[in-house]
């Protein structure tokens, strides 16, 4: 009887090409990371914009305590967030077609604080994925839960560049500096070659 042990041989060329370039496509995206608590002063002051591209990752991470010496006599903040329109963005309120993308309802986390993903994508098969059109904005505000203490409005920002043009799409973006509301990651040149190789690997 042949084994039915999976090796990198019995894997088709197009499916492994397919395979490693999903891979090399998620590494390279840039992950626009955010801190989403009342500490972040760029987010309370309302001033917080991100430029991102598609397939680009917004990382949104809650509110996060080690235990709970670290709140005193204070509640951890607990929050959900809303995709709202334009109007809404201006004062932290909830309307009838408000997006609730997430709830932070987790302060005291055993691995770390909570992260929620946004891919920045024209299309998604998922049905609570949301998709993004170029050249547009789009707005993330939130609010406390009930069992929370009172929060500060705080609000994000997100544009998707850019904005189609006769002569096609054109990707434009200025990198500023990481800041400790938000930092941007990209794939290292040695990262890439790693997956170059291994997608020679399977294919031969």
């Amino acid at each position: 009887m042949g084994s039915l042990m999976w090796t990198p041989g019995n894997l088709p060329a197009w499916k492994a090409t397919i395979f490693l370039c999903n891979i090399i496509s998620a590494a390279v995206a840039k992950r626009h990371i955010v801190y989403w608590n009342s500490t972040n002063t760029r987010l309370t002051a309302g001033d917080l914009s991100i430029q991102v591209n598609l397939n680009d990752y917004l990382d949104i991470y809650c509110p996060y305590y080690p235990n709970m010496g670290t709140v005193g006599n204070r509640e951890p903040e607990t929050l959900a967030l809303y995709l709202v329109g334009e109007a809404s963005f201006q004062g932290c309120v909830e309307t009838r077609r408000a997006i609730k993308r997430w709830e932070c309802n987790t302060p005291y986390a055993p691995f770390g604080p909570v992260r929620f993903s946004e891919k920045i994508q024209r299309f998604t098969p998922f049905s609570l994925g949301f998709e993004f059109l170029p050249g547009r904005h789009y707005y993330y505000s939130s609010l406390p839960t009930d069992e929370g203490p009172p929060l500060p409005c705080m609000k994000l920002r997100v544009t998707v560049c850019c904005e189609p043009t006769s002569e096609g799409s054109k990707q434009i973006q200025e990198t500023e500096p990481p800041r400790s509301a938000c930092s941007l990651k990209t794939a290292s040149p040695p990262l890439l070659l790693f997956f170059l190789l291994l997608l020679l690997l399977l294919i031969t």
